[in-house]
């Protein structure tokens, strides 16, 4: 029987791209997974923000409706998806004015934060600044295309000389914590001062639940203008649609318009069946007030069953997750909880500031919220 062929190496004197980059921070977990998943009752995995609930039936009709799509879609979308896309700018973001040209479909928001220092040109001796707390893949996308990445608690303290790309993240993942409109305006004004391009990443815009969050393009903070701003948004959290990778991107059209060309060549097509379940989905409100609901009553439970534990929440004024702390290292909350048979994840893979909170999603069934409730309450 002949030996499995080995994985293939880097080229004779290349580096391995991986190198540039951290350990994939999950890995780590696999232990406390394995110790929740001994627990009598299963293991409650609030570790991870993913869906859990159907898919809303507008969407799966629409997606079942273009399944007979044999063609190429588009990078840019078809009309009628950027119709979508700017129509629900208009409605749902309050920005004014949007055409195609300031819309451009992704292939989910990681994807997007991970390659957009690659396709915009970035390298060697450019900086990529993110927030104190932040989602891991802002630094990854500064990696992979060799730029140098940098966490900053008030971005209008960076020295704006080498510094090509700002991300906002309001509200925060992982800390739940919503950006007010005077500082966004007051960052705004700083990188456009300076040529900054900013991007936002708004993928909780519309779970806020003790602050309402603004987008970038809303008038009160763009001034009417677009210029170097460009937000993110997906449908993920909204509307349920994680494995369907639909997201888009709005704003600067320059921006926008170099970026279609690149991925175009790149082939970085949103599959047709997809595009159409986005146009439904972003033309229904009802099933996303349905599922605010059902976040809004798994939060609250959670919440209160944490404080009763012993827990501080700190900020998660919005999005889908607790900020929690017991005022020791994080790693130690997370055996703690394990050993309920809760997991969850520790602070630190969000930023060494996080090493003594954890990040609890509320994003699992009813019944899996409620087997943590008793747990926790015990």
């Amino acid at each position: 029987m002949s030996a499995a062929p080995s994985a293939p190496s880097a080229p004779s004197g290349s580096p391995r791209v991986s190198a540039r980059l951290p350990v994939f921070p999950w890995d780590k977990l696999e232990p406390y997974k394995a110790t929740a998943a001994a627990h009598a009752d299963g293991i409650v995995d609030l570790s991870v923000g993913t869906p859990v609930d159907p898919v809303p039936e507008v969407i799966r009709q629409a997606l079942t409706d273009a399944a007979d799509s044999p063609g190429y879609p588009t990078v840019w979308g078809t009309p009628a998806l950027r119709d979508a896309l700017t129509g629900w700018a208009e409605r749902r973001l309050g920005a004014v004015g949007v055409t195609h040209a300031n819309v451009l479909p992704v292939v989910g928001s990681k994807e997007l934060v991970a390659w957009l220092p690659t396709q915009l040109g970035l390298g060697a001796g450019d900086v990529v600044a993110y927030p104190r707390f932040a989602y891991p893949t802002y630094e990854v996308g500064a990696r992979l295309c060799g730029a140098t990445p940098v966490a900053y608690d008030d971005p209008t303290e960076l020295d704006p000389a080498t510094l090509k790309l700002l991300w906002l993240n309001s509200p925060s993942n992982p800390t739940g914590r919503v950006l007010a409109k005077d500082e966004l305006v007051r960052i705004v004004a700083w990188a456009r001062e300076h040529g900054v391009l900013v991007l936002s990443d708004e993928c909780y815009l519309e779970l806020g639940w003790e602050a309402e969050p603004v987008s970038v393009l809303h008038p009160d903070v763009s001034g009417g203008t677009y210029e170097g701003l460009v937000a993110v948004h997906s449908l993920s959290k909204r509307s349920n649609l994680a494995g369907y990778r639909a997201a888009f991107v709005a704003g600067d059209a320059d921006v926008l318009g170099e970026l279609l060309q690149i991925r175009k060549h790149g082939g970085m097509m949103v599959p047709a069946p997809v595009q159409a379940a986005t146009i439904a989905a972003l033309g229904d409100d009802a099933h996303v007030a349905e599922q605010r609901l059902r976040y809004a009553a798994r939060r609250t439970a959670l919440r209160a069953a944490l404080v009763g534990h012993g827990f501080r929440i700190e900020h998660s004024e919005a999005g889908l997750y607790l900020w929690a702390t017991r005022d020791e290292p994080c790693w130690d909350t997370v055996a703690h909880l394990a050993e309920l048979g809760v997991l969850v994840a520790p602070g630190d893979f969000y930023g060494p500031a996080g090493d003594r909170f954890v990040r609890v999603a509320i994003t699992a069934t009813d019944e899996r919220v409620a087997a943590a409730v008793e747990r926790l309450t015990a």
